[in-house]
């Protein structure tokens, strides 16, 4: 009875122990997100309205694109002739970011995108030159469990 009670007092502190620990796993992401700039809002008003040239913008002179089973590195003009077509196949009615996150010269964001096709997951990789974030991923996935 007693090795019973014991065992289960220290179940507990390991319980305690695992819990405070996930805790800081936890929060590790969302205190480097606070650290982070936020995803410019150009890029954010781009998807939201399916502005191929306004979020062109934001590109670096080369971007890989990964759009559903298309996935090469495109020139800026290239990038902004494929995401056009994107958003005329798939007219955007919303777009939300998820989730950001990143360190010092490096970002990424996760968002979104509602369209007259299907939802759409959105991954923005950016970095910054000469002090100006830029996106040098982009990657557009169509998202599991899609019922629109």
């Amino acid at each position: 009875m007693i090795y019973e009670l014991e065992c289960t007092k220290i179940v507990l502190e390991m319980k305690k122990i695992l819990y405070i620990f996930s805790w800081i796993i936890l929060m590790f992401p969302v205190l480097s997100y606070a650290q982070t700039d936020k995803l410019p809002k150009d890029i954010v008003l781009s998807f939201e309205a399916g502005n191929a040239a306004e979020l062109a913008k934001h590109f670096h002179t080369n971007v890989e694109l990964i759009i559903l089973d298309q996935e090469d590195v495109y020139s800026r003009s290239q990038a902004e002739q494929i995401i056009r077509k994107f958003f005329s196949e798939h007219k955007p009615s919303a777009f939300k970011v998820i989730f950001e996150g990143g360190k010092e010269n490096s970002r990424y964001a996760i968002g979104s995108l509602d369209t007259s096709r299907a939802r759409y997951r959105i991954y923005i990789l950016m970095k910054k030159q000469d002090n100006t974030p830029l996106i040098h991923q982009l990657r557009i996935e169509e998202e599991e469990g899609n019922d629109q």
